[in-house]
């Protein structure tokens, strides 16, 4: 038995080794490629540079392509990646759902009105993302105040009060393009809800970056409690879990990572329903397991899928296109091998 458990821990240890590699690969090539193509010991000396003297045998254009336009993108696709699928595996661990997604509550619809109402006050991109993640916040405060409203707080009505909030806010969505301009308004609020990382800056990173990566380490630590809720609320409270308060401090901290991302990459599908579950299905059911995958996995996705959006053709494509093209026949592939019964 104990031999099993060491040979499941070097396993785990080896697939969390081969994650960090990948993504640390991943993103130098990220750095190399696009229109304008670094080569990868270049863009290795250029990092260098920053830390230790090296001999400068490449041009401005190159370091300005590296530390201006590429770096901050690749660090926000890290990040977004990485809230996106963390928050997808707190929210399908909390609600016991694999086909949980983070926009559950309504955060990725409110996130959507915020950001679309800054686009028709023409404020800037600051702005926008401000917006953005207030009223994503506020869309899942709403969401928890209506079972609390009719004094029914299951989980059911949890989602049920998560659906009505997404059909509002859609609602809101479809008044505020129709009454945008179509010329300029519609245009921005169409592009910005497919999803983008052009114009990611580096004071973006440091406005939203820390609340990411605090509210990862806290569903990180609180991540074995998750565990716990899965197995149902009167085995929880049996060893000495206070449900409701953890159950909503996760919701929140997952909220918070949603709208940190989508504030800062508009809306983008996908990625926190498949990769959690193709997190699972490396390292079984243990969330103490599944989360760290999910975070490293979701970081490696987005960072191609971010690669391919400005490679792959003069035009940079919408994230939400790739990532639906790439998530949606994955997904089916994932169902149709573990042959789940859906009703």
């Amino acid at each position: 038995m104990k031999d099993n458990k060491k040979h499941k821990k070097a396993e785990y240890g080896i697939l969390i080794t081969g994650l960090i590699i990948l993504l640390a690969v991943a993103c130098i090539i990220a750095l190399c490629a696009g229109q304008y193509s670094v080569s990868v010991p270049e863009v290795i000396k250029i990092l260098a540079s920053r830390f230790v003297n090296v001999t400068k045998t490449w041009s401005n254009t190159a370091e300005g392509v590296v530390f201006t336009l590429r770096l901050p993108r690749i660090i926000g696709a890290v990040l977004v990646g990485s809230a996106l699928s963390l928050s997808g595996a707190a929210y399908q661990g909390v609600f016991k759902n694999p086909l949980v997604a983070p926009d559950l509550l309504g955060v990725s619809s409110g996130a959507c009105v915020g950001a679309s109402v800054a686009i028709l006050l023409h404020l800037n991109s600051f702005g926008v993302q401000a917006m953005a993640f207030v009223a994503g916040i506020l869309a899942v405060g709403l969401t928890l105040f209506i079972p609390r409203l009719i004094k029914n707080t299951n989980m059911t009505m949890l989602v049920l009060s998560g659906i009505i909030v997404k059909g509002i806010m859609d609602s809101v969505m479809g008044i505020i393009k129709y009454v945008a301009d179509p010329e300029t308004e519609l245009q921005s609020i169409t592009y910005w809800q497919l999803g983008s990382l052009t114009k990611v800056l580096p004071k973006d990173l440091f406005t939203v970056g820390p609340v990411i990566v605090a509210a990862s380490v806290i569903i990180f630590l609180l991540r074995w409690r998750i565990n716990i809720l899965s197995l149902g609320d009167r085995e929880a409270k049996t060893l000495g879990v206070s449900v409701t308060i953890v159950r909503n401090f996760i919701i929140i901290c997952a909220t918070l990572l949603t709208a940190s991302a989508v504030c800062i990459s508009g809306t983008i599908g996908w990625i926190g329903l498949v990769i959690p579950h193709f997190a699972r299905m490396l390292t079984g059911p243990d969330n103490t397991k599944v989360i760290p995958a999910s975070i490293l996995m979701g970081a490696i996705f987005m960072v191609v899928i971010d690669t391919l959006a400005r490679a792959l053709t003069s035009v940079e494509l919408p994230l939400s296109i790739l990532t639906g093209i790439i998530g949606a026949p994955f997904y089916i592939i994932i169902l149709a091998r573990q042959r789940m019964k859906l009703s």
